[in-house]
């Protein structure tokens, strides 16, 4: 059976966005880049809120991203390939290929989806997450955590979420971020 990751960039105090709900504080060197990439290319669906969705679907909705480096082209692609439910009440219809638009997040339907995938699903975005979390379905969480204090918004963890979790690899990349992942006990 396939698993639920949540990835998730966040501050050192756990922020994933700046007060102002910005996300530039957090730009991946070229080694965090490659990591995150991987991530997303061990995923055949990825699961998002609008905000998270919209942020991202640039790297299909601007041609000129892919063009700047190897690096992007890599990450474009991996972005590209996969499917895409978004869960959003306010969104009118997908930006993107290979993109559906639910109203609501079902824990059932995320159940089956998992149930019945060939490859992992990736959660972007900390409410999609926390809701995920709550309803049992996330199996692993890896955190790219920035050394960086932020007093933010949006925690990458709901203060009031509980999960047991054992580490099963860490990494420390030279620009300071480091890489936990767990599993889900």
């Amino acid at each position: 059976m396939a698993k639920v990751i949540y990835g998730s960039n966040m501050s050192l105090d756990g922020w994933t966005e700046d007060d102002r709900g910005g996300f530039n504080w957090a730009p991946p060197d070229d080694d965090v880049f490659v990591s995150i990439t991987e991530l997303m290319r061990s995923a055949g669906t990825y699961l998002y809120g609008r905000r998270m969705y919209e942020t991202l679907a640039v790297w299909e909705t601007d041609p000129t991203l892919a063009n700047h480096t190897d690096f992007h082209a890599r990450y474009a692609s991996a972005w590209q390939a996969a499917d895409k439910i978004v869960y959003s009440s306010t969104l009118d219809t997908p930006l993107t290929r290979k993109t559906r638009l639910e109203r609501h997040f079902d824990p059932n339907v995320v159940r089956d989806l998992k149930a019945e995938a060939k490859r992992d699903l990736l959660i972007g975005g900390p409410n999609l997450a926390a809701q995920a979390l709550a309803a049992g379905l996330v199996d692993e969480l890896v955190l790219f955590i920035w050394p960086i204090v932020l007093g933010g918004r949006a925690p990458a963890l709901a203060p009031d979420a509980r999960a047991d979790l054992t580490l099963i690899d860490e990494h420390r990349f030279g620009n300071g971020v480091v890489r936990l992942r767990y599993r889900v006990t």
